[in-house]
């Protein structure tokens, strides 16, 4: 055994210094030594073992467990030099027999049936709020931030985000907004407060759904802003705009025409629809076993090459695409940075276990969106081609716009104080 985790790690370790303490006592050095060093221990034998066998679900796995241990650097730096060393090489073709198989049964896996698709949500977003207070921004956005000019903290980045989504859907006073996967409801509010829209916002967490309606209403927004515990393929009202942050990555392979025949379904003749989701840059492929199973079941990060056929039958027309490749790992790095400031606190809500996953989660997005091919993509979509100004000047000059509006309404709020 101990032979095969030397090779084994010999043919993933090629880049860095990666320090490796044995069951048994027993410490070896991989990698050309380069950069910061960092270390793991492994508890038990078997440890080594899963490891081999399936390094995909079994790193989570072990760490969760304490059975593996980080004993230099952060796990942060160990993951981080995982998926560096991974994307300098093809994988071995174990590797690639088993991202084949998770891709030939990825339909299974992702029958997100509506009913299912709600078993899907509660398993992580009903968790205990507390959870989430303890890492995401005071607007409790979670999805990917915008850093749209150097140094922003999280809660400004964030603003630039919900900020630049409204510059691109040319929202006017008045119009009917549906918000898919709407959340705690912090860009439903936005829309409505710096848009004046009617906004109706859907999704099938009931933790959510609360939290969203208490903010409509301390916000004195409960007459602009609807939330409905509802499932986007029951939805049936006609709207001007449509906007889906984050809930994409939800839908999967199968449904991705029916989604998309729903938003052509319920999108006025001039309508401008928004789609903010998590991509992959190397084409299809399967989600993370480990991520599959203790994070986001039935979840799939999609191709551009996956999500555009269906776009086209659905008869939208693709009026614009942006590619933010940096700002998810930038924003995962402040939640996990935000999460590890408060561990005892998240353990006192759960337990160790738990912590150890979630900051597996949070570690190895982070690293996955810097070295292993992650980004998000924001596609604009209408039915005319002329639903949108011909060039993209009119999103700098809308956000500047919303920026000032932004700006008045706190100084309101601060001299009425």
């Amino acid at each position: 055994m101990l032979t095969l985790l030397r090779a084994f790690l010999n043919s993933v370790i090629r880049e860095g210094a990666l320090d490796v303490e044995t069951a048994t006592g027993q410490r070896f050095a991989f990698g050309d030594g380069t950069g910061n060093r960092v270390g793991i221990r492994f508890v038990d034998p078997a440890a080594e073992r899963q490891l081999i066998v399936n390094p995909s679900l079994a790193f989570g796995e072990l760490y969760m467990d304490g059975r593996l241990l980080v004993t230099r650097g952060s796990l942060y730096d160990v993951l981080a030099l995982v998926s560096r060393n991974l994307g300098l090489q093809d994988p071995p073709g174990i590797a690639k027999a088993l991202t084949r198989l998770r891709t030939g049964v990825r339909s299974f896996k992702q029958r997100n049936s509506s009913q299912r698709a709600k078993q899907n949500v509660a398993h992580h977003y009903n968790l205990d709020g507390r959870l989430y207070d303890l890492f995401l921004d005071s607007d409790q956005q979670y999805s990917c931030a915008y850093f749209d000019e150097p140094g922003l903290n999280l809660d400004e980045a964030q603003l630039a985000k919900k900020r630049h989504i409204a510059a691109k859907l040319l929202v006017k006073p008045g119009q009917h907004i549906l918000d898919i996967g709407s959340g705690w409801g912090g860009l439903a509010l936005y829309l409505a407060k710096f848009c004046r829209a009617e906004v109706t916002g859907v999704t099938l967490s009931e933790e959510q759904i609360s939290v969203a309606r208490g903010r409509a209403q301390q916000e004195n927004l409960a007459a602009s802003v609807k939330f409905r515990l509802q499932d986007y393929r029951a939805v049936s009202d006609p709207f001007d705009r449509i906007v889906s942050v984050g809930m994409f990555e939800h839908v999967g392979v199968n449904y991705y025409p029916v989604f998309f025949d729903k938003a052509a379904q319920l999108l006025a003749s001039d309508g401008v629809m928004l789609l903010h989701s998590i991509g992959r840059m190397d084409g299809p492929g399967a989600t993370n076993p480990w991520m599959a199973k203790y994070i986001f079941p039935g979840g799939y990060a999609p191709a551009l090459s996956e999500v555009l056929p269906a776009i086209e039958r659905a008869g939208l027309v693709v009026t614009d695409i942006e590619i933010l490749r940096l700002h998810y790992a930038d924003t995962l790095r402040s939640w996990r940075e935000r999460f590890l400031a408060r561990r005892e606190e998240a353990r006192g809500l759960y337990d160790e276990r738990f912590c150890r996953m979630w900051e597996f989660y949070l570690a190895a997005c982070e690293s996955a969106f810097r070295y292993s091919g992650l980004m998000v993509f924001q596609i604009q979509l209408a039915k005319r081609q002329d639903a949108v100004p011909l060039t993209r000047d009119y999103i700098g000059q809308r956000e500047a716009e919303l920026r000032r509006l932004e700006h008045d309404l706190k100084s309101i709020r601060i001299a009425a104080e």
